[in-house]
Formats: structure tokens, C-alpha cells, sequence
């Protein structure tokens, strides 16, 4: 093969790795788009909940904050710590 051929193989080459990193954004966009869309009756439905709490005064959004931290607090690795001070937080809310 002449160095020109050589040249022009590298090109095509670079050109196919540039056309399928460019198929892969295509298709992870259309992934993430359609999870977003998956996902959005259920932050609506998260929202009203947020809201249904707060209108009837049963939480108000600092509370509702402070459950959800505690919450993922348990879910995750926990800090006692954090723990303790999320549940003094709680106590003394009533």
C-alpha cells in the first residue's frame, strides 16, 4: 500500500469510531429521554403529595425535608450521628 492509501484507511477508520461514539450519543439521549419521561407521572405525583401534606397541615415542607433525609438516611449507610440529630429534629417538631 502507497503512504496515501495509508492515510486515507486512518481517515475512514477515524471517521467510523467518530460515527458510532456518534450513535451511541444519539441512542443514550434517547435512553435518558425516555426514562425522564417514565419518571415524570411519578414526580408529579410526588409533587402533590408534597403538597396534599402541607395543605393539611399535616407537614410542613421543612418536616417533609426532614423526613426524607432520615429516610434516606436509613436507606443508605448510616451516620449515627446525622441519625440522632434527624430524630431530635422529629421529636421536637411535635
Amino acid at each position: 500500500m502507497t503512504e496515501q492509501t495509508d492515510k486515507i484507511l486512518k481517515l475512514a477508520d477515524s471517521l467510523t469510531v467518530d460515527k458510532d461514539k456518534e450513535t451511541h450519543m444519539k441512542e443514550y439521549i434517547t435512553s435518558v429521554k425516555a426514562l425522564e419521561d417514565a419518571m415524570e407521572p411519578f414526580k408529579e405525583q410526588k409533587r402533590e403529595l408534597r403538597k396534599e401534606y402541607d395543605d393539611n397541615g399535616w407537614l410542613n415542607k421543612d418536616e417533609q425535608r426532614m423526613v426524607t433525609r432520615a429516610y434516606r438516611l436509613l436507606k443508605d449507610d448510616i451516620d449515627i450521628g446525622e441519625l440522632i440529630d434527624m430524630y431530635d429534629a422529629l421529636r421536637g417538631s411535635k
